[in-house]
């Protein structure tokens, strides 16, 4: 008993108690707790920079398509870049780059 006569009147307020217990549940052993909160804000923000990334590589894209569409000009760039085509009165030549791995 001597005990809690040093206890101050606050912590004995059995409403303080409820709320401790309570905030100490909410905040830490509940599955939607403060550190899963944290996680799951964290993933957010990276799924959302992603979302971004891929919605401007879309867009430049679509850019592209409609330049393809349009232009015979950068259909023939765009073939003799990607595909390697060349014309009838053409000869190609493919030239490998060095690689920094290979010496000899």
């Amino acid at each position: 008993m001597k005990l809690l006569t040093h206890i101050s009147v606050w912590l004995k307020n059995k409403y303080f108690i409820a709320l401790a217990i309570f905030a100490l549940i909410m905040l830490f052993l509940d599955k939607n707790d403060i550190f899963t909160q944290i996680e799951r804000n964290k993933e957010l923000n990276k799924l959302q920079q992603s979302k971004a990334y891929y919605s401007a590589k879309i867009d430049a894209e679509r850019k592209d398509l409609e330049a393809l569409k349009n232009d015979p000009a950068v259909m023939e760039k765009y073939a003799r870049e990607k595909h390697l085509m060349k014309r009838d009165n053409e000869d190609l030549f493919l030239i490998p780059e060095k690689s920094e791995n290979s010496d000899k």
